[in-house]
């Protein structure tokens, strides 16, 4: 059995589709008494949904026509709509198809055989249908269905061997449409309904338990004491008092003292302000409350202001306690008249809960943050605040603490000076250190070496300070040879020169954008600097360039000392303009915006004066070299030869020792 499916209002093949039928009606219209090839292009026009052609062409009279050809024709008629059309074409076919006899005689009832109701001609169709195979339900005004054309198709007098099924399926744009627009509407209906059923469940707490309070636990997970905390010495001793209130209260307050409301800890981020909340309320034994500042507001107004009442509360429940909210600029910076107000409804209400109508004894609140300056000034007075613990970065004595703190848990190799690194790590915060610690670990596994040694630690700071080494870099031996001279004049001039700083290291090896360097270290840690030794950075800074100049003469001159002339003209500006360095300026301060109004003759003396400075450093750096050509020579091979030697190592070659290392 054949089975041909038509369908209407397909977009992808219209165009193929349209001229398939305009080359079957050319076919047609060559053969007009061939009625096999109209039947076939009256077929085509059913299933491209396209009746009124039919009705049009079969109408017209021109062509041969078979019974196939007049049951498309039938079909068509029934799509349109018309009726009342069809029965004059039937008349011929109801004499010969045995129908009811009275329907015939209604039929011919009418002046001049006019029909006088559809309704009475879509049953003499219906008859003439089932007599002649034509099994279709024609309704008024309304186009046949899948299945009623496909029986009507399927009757008649066609070829019964291989009948044709025909079934018209209506085109589906307009069904998709109308589900998007149903799924869409849906969709959008139930986020707003969610929407607003959520702000309604959250602002009126009915999923919430009467006592949310205890919906904040104290943190138990880990307990830190003071000998945890290193190199903040000063600072464990402000906060060692807030724990003796704590364990014993009515020591203090028995000769009328209260209890301090608030520390504020303040300092650069990574220097121990979280280690040193936790490690009072270890010390004291109580419970900890623990909040970061953005974790307060969220989008729904009143959130931050509730979540302040709930956490104060829970911490009142458990006194004596500690709430400590870190970040607390996230919701105490200052206000502005002109923010709106539900914006410091958080702020209003922790103000309250320090210093207001609600009892908080027993709590201590301590708040750290990097950005003391954008606090309201409301928040940080006194009897909320009583106390203000800065947190620097550890000096050299601090760093060496918290190094052997972080070696504890690590194999360390004995002859590893811990003081040499914390000498090199000037600057580094307790977090820094710890990483540098733990890289050097990961280095020495690596190796596979069973204890972390000096090498390892070096390396370690070196690519934290400067980044990893470059060994992929392609250099020449004529840029390295030079590079191991610049160094090398660094190191000899540095070595050479009262008032620098002792020589740790010099390489050549590349890391970040420096193709090499010379570390110096100092003793201790340095606030200030005298005229000697800022002359000093002068004469190492300019050493490199004399040392280019003096071996490969002044047309040879490389950029790559642009660094350090940069750091001599900062170093030399700043001894003339505000250390009143300069015997001929005198001891007298010209900041940027006071030399846009100095004279002529004073710019050009402050210019001239720092011109000199650097000047007659070079000029010493070039003495040193020249008297020290041979060990400046031996210097600069044995860095071609080791890339990298240590203070120990520098001196041996200085001195004319051989190096007891493979290369």
């Amino acid at each position: 059995m054949q089975r041909r499916t038509f369908f209407s209002g397909g977009n992808s093949s219209r165009f193929a589709n349209y001229r398939r039928l305009n080359k079957l009606e050319q076919e047609a219209n060559a053969s007009p008494t061939d009625a096999r090839k109209q039947a076939i292009i009256y077929k085509e026009w059913l299933k491209s949904n396209n009746p009124q052609s039919v009705i049009n062409r079969f109408e017209r009279g021109n062509f041969t026509h078979n019974e196939e050809c007049w049951q498309y024709y039938i079909a068509a008629l029934a799509q349109t709509g018309k009726a009342e059309s069809i029965l004059p074409r039937i008349i011929q076919k109801i004499e010969t198809s045995g129908v009811n006899e009275a329907l015939l005689s209604k039929v011919k009832g009418g002046s001049n055989g006019k029909l006088y109701s559809n309704a009475l001609a879509n049953e003499i169709i219906k008859e003439v249908a089932a007599k002649n195979a034509v099994s279709a339900s024609i309704r008024n005004g309304s186009a046949l269905t899948a299945g009623e054309l496909e029986a009507a198709i399927a009757g008649g007098s066609g070829n019964k061997a291989n009948p044709i099924y025909v079934v018209v399926e209506e085109a589906r744009r307009n069904l998709v449409w109308k589900v998007l627009k149903f799924v869409g509407g849906a969709v959008i209906w139930s986020f707003c309904i969610l929407t607003v059923l959520s702000i309604f469940l959250e602002s009126s707490n009915i999923l919430k338990s009467t006592n949310s309070q205890f919906d904040y636990e104290p943190v138990t997970s880990s307990t830190v004491k003071f000998e945890d905390v290193q190199g903040v010495d000063e600072a464990k001793q402000e906060l060692e008092e807030i724990v003796e209130f704590l364990k014993n209260p009515h020591r203090f307050t028995e000769l009328g003292g209260k209890l301090p409301k608030g520390v504020l800890l303040t300092g650069p981020p990574g220097t121990g302000k979280t280690m040193l909340a936790r490690a009072v309320a270890g010390e004291a034994g109580v419970p900890f409350f623990f909040m970061s500042g953005s974790e307060f507001d969220e989008m729904y107004v009143g959130v931050g202001a509730r979540r302040v009442r709930e956490l104060f509360a829970a911490a009142r429940a458990k006194a004596p306690s500690i709430v400590f909210i870190d970040e607390i600029d996230a919701i105490g910076s200052r206000r502005n008249p002109r923010d709106q107000s539900y914006m410091k409804q958080t702020l209003n209400q922790l103000l309250v809960d320090l210093d207001g109508f609600s009892q908080t004894e027993g709590v201590i609140f301590i708040a750290a943050t990097n950005f003391p300056e954008l606090l309201d000034k409301a928040l940080v007075r006194p009897g909320r605040f009583d106390r203000t613990v800065n947190v620097p970065l550890p000096d050299v004595r601090g760093r060496i603490a918290i190094l052997k703190h972080h070696m504890k848990k690590i194999h360390i190799a004995k002859e590893v000076d811990v003081s040499v690194v914390a000498r090199g790590t000037p600057g580094f915060s307790g977090a820094d250190l710890a990483n540098l610690v733990n890289q050097a670990a990961i280095q020495a596994s690596r190796e596979n070496s069973k204890e972390v040694t000096i090498r390892h630690l070096e390396y370690s700071k070196d690519k934290i300070l400067m980044g990893a080494e470059r060994k992929s870099a392609v250099i020449t031996e004529e840029n390295k040879r030079l590079t191991a001279y610049h160094e090398g004049g660094h190191a000899l001039v540095a070595y050479y020169t009262p008032g620098a700083l002792p020589l740790h290291k010099a390489t050549i090896m590349p890391r970040g954008r420096a193709l090499g360097m010379v570390v110096q270290l100092p003793e201790m840690d340095k606030d200030s600097y005298t005229k000697q030794e800022f002359l000093a950075m002068i004469d190492v800074s300019m050493g490199g360039r004399a040392a280019e100049e003096l071996i490969f003469g002044s047309n040879n001159v490389t950029s790559g000392a642009s660094s350090d002339i940069s750091k001599a003209t900062d170093v030399a500006k700043r001894m003339v303009r505000y250390y009143g360095m300069s015997d001929k300026v005198g001891p007298v301060t010209h900041d940027d915006d006071d030399m846009k109004l100095l004279s002529t003759q004073t710019k050009e003396l402050i210019e001239s004066e720092i011109f000199h400075l650097v000047q007659e450093s070079e000029k010493r750096a070039k003495k040193i070299l020249n008297e020290h050509r041979e060990e400046l020579d031996r210097l600069a091979n044995a860095l071609v030869e080791y890339e990298t030697l240590d203070y120990q190592e520098i001196m041996d070659v200085l001195a004319g020792k051989a190096i007891n290392r493979p290369k």
